[in-house]
């Protein structure tokens, strides 16, 4: 459940990314830029999606709220809490920068200026959305072999697939994606009074 939960986050972060990749295709980068523009400046993000599993995702700032597939996280900017619902337990940390990279879709801008190659692949027609295509591949041999993601013509995202060196694929469909929504800043900390059964496993 939490490497689905990475999965998720880490497609969403491809939407972020301000592309510095090595393999440069112009269209690709226009691309990339602008849909980074703009969900910096959408505020507050409500997005919903299905495809391989269901869930929510809200962001705000370096701030996040995923809910999927039966694992609740809130992440404030420097906490992270990790609720999984079959085993009534939430786990408290304090992730390093290099465990954000891979939680943390804000923090995963610095990993994506380098390291990937990616395509333009033409403007196509999705969930009855026109929009454009672009395929995003790893310059050295990890567990994600490609990322393919589609945005609207109005630069948000739509889908999402993501297929690993085992040939397992995940896709991410977003059935709803809503801007400049006023979360507050509780929203992305975990209220215990919610839980009140839950056992606290501490590991800062």
């Amino acid at each position: 459940m939490i490497k689905m939960k990475k999965i998720y986050l880490l497609a969403f972060a491809i939407c972020l990314s301000v592309s510095a990749f090595a393999q440069k295709d112009k269209q690709a980068r226009e691309i990339l830029d602008k849909t980074a523009n703009a969900l910096k400046q959408a505020g507050g993000v409500h997005a919903t999606f299905g495809g391989t599993t269901d869930g929510t995702l809200l962001l705000k700032g370096d701030q996040f709220y995923l809910d999927s597939n039966g694992v609740q996280s809130w992440f404030d900017g420097k906490t992270q809490w990790s609720y999984m619902e079959s085993s009534d337990e939430v786990n408290i940390s304090n992730p390093t920068p290099e465990e954000l990279q891979t939680i943390n879709p804000y923090a995963l801008l610095s990993l994506y200026k380098n390291g990937f190659n990616y395509k333009y692949a033409g403007a196509k027609n999705r969930n009855g959305k026109q929009g454009y295509e672009v395929v995003l591949t790893p310059e050295t041999k990890q567990d994600i072999a490609s990322i393919t993601l589609f945005v609207s013509k109005t630069y948000q995202p739509v889908y999402i697939k993501v297929e690993q060196s085992n040939k397992s694929v995940n896709e991410i469909i977003v059935t709803s994606y809503q801007t400049n929504q006023p979360l507050d800043n509780a929203t992305f900390k975990f209220d215990k009074k919610k839980f009140p059964n839950a056992e606290v496993i501490d590991l800062r």
